[in-house]
């Protein structure tokens, strides 16, 4: 599991977050543990491929999706990721920022996400690009009334919308599943209580 999305919040708070997703993910059967990507800043390389290549699934949860960009490109995870992915050694998995760094772009999603958590945080700049996986942008959390940034997310999708970008839409309780060249939304929109948050 990767949990830099939330690299901002209080490490007590931060730490309790990371504690109840191992679990919530170990009451599904899995054996998760966290490579806290922080470790491996400017070092990276093979101790962190190795890392990631004994993953057959890799966790991303949801938080800020510039911390977590940025926790993706400092220790190098990025490429790893695009290569395992690509390779099709690691099923890529997960929700909210997870998914949303997918895309070729994080134009937009400073909406509802605090960028200058990055330079808070790290002292850098954030980072508006995407890994590139797919071409188009994943706005989630639209059209969920249970969730506080549904509203501020819907008005990303707008905006999408209005200026032809692509992106693809999910509501709570849904999920993109990728396959090769198959593509499909999955599952059916729930109660934000009823997800593993």
């Amino acid at each position: 599991m990767i949990a830099n999305a939330l690299d901002g919040e209080p490490a007590e708070v931060r730490s309790d977050r990371v504690s109840r997703e191992i679990q919530a993910l170990t009451a599904l059967g899995l054996d998760p543990f966290e490579i806290d990507l922080r470790n491996y800043f400017e070092r990276g390389g093979r101790e962190l491929d190795g890392e990631l290549a004994r993953c057959t699934v890799l966790w991303l949860r949801g938080g800020n999706v510039f911390l977590l960009r940025l926790a993706l490109a400092a220790s190098g995870a990025d490429a790893a990721i695009v290569e395992l992915v690509r390779d099709d050694r690691v099923v890529y998995a997960g929700y909210s920022a997870g998914p949303c760094v997918l895309g070729p772009s994080l134009d937009g999603l400073d909406a509802v996400d605090d960028a200058a958590a990055v330079h808070r945080v790290h002292g850098v700049a954030p980072i508006m690009s995407g890994l590139g996986l797919v071409p188009f942008r994943v706005v989630p959390h639209v059209n969920s009334p249970t969730h506080p940034e549904s509203r501020a997310l819907d008005a990303v999708a707008e905006r999408y919308r209005a200026n032809a970008v692509e992106h693809i839409t999910l509501r709570d309780g849904q999920a993109l599943l990728i396959d090769g060249d198959n593509q499909e939304v999955v599952g059916s929109p729930t109660a934000m209580s009823e997800l593993l948050y």
